[in-house]
């Protein structure tokens, strides 16, 4: 039996998010977090774009691996390990 349109549209948005080294990155330094800010994310990888940052951490949003948390002016992102274990439980360093 055949998977349901919307359910091959979500697979294809995980692992097109997966698909770049940064959001990886990302998603290893989540997992071993409760959750994290945006700033607390740059600082961790390095990253001094905040765009960039910003683009990265939509699209793991929007495929459902990352949950954004609005507190006052701070986003807080939280990992979203069931979504992370079911479509890519290999890009968790243990």
């Amino acid at each position: 039996m055949m998977p349901y349109n919307n359910e091959i549209d979500h697979i294809a948005k995980v692992y097109k998010a997966l698909g770049e080294p940064t959001r990886i990155k990302i998603i290893r330094l989540m997992a071993k977090q409760d959750e994290l800010s945006c700033a607390e994310i740059s600082k961790s990888l390095n990253l001094i774009a905040g765009s960039t940052l910003s683009h990265h951490l939509k699209l793991l949003t929007e495929c459902g691996l990352l949950k954004l948390k609005k507190v006052g002016v701070y986003h807080i992102y939280q990992i979203q390990k069931e979504v992370l274990k079911h479509y890519a439980p290999a890009v968790i360093d243990y």
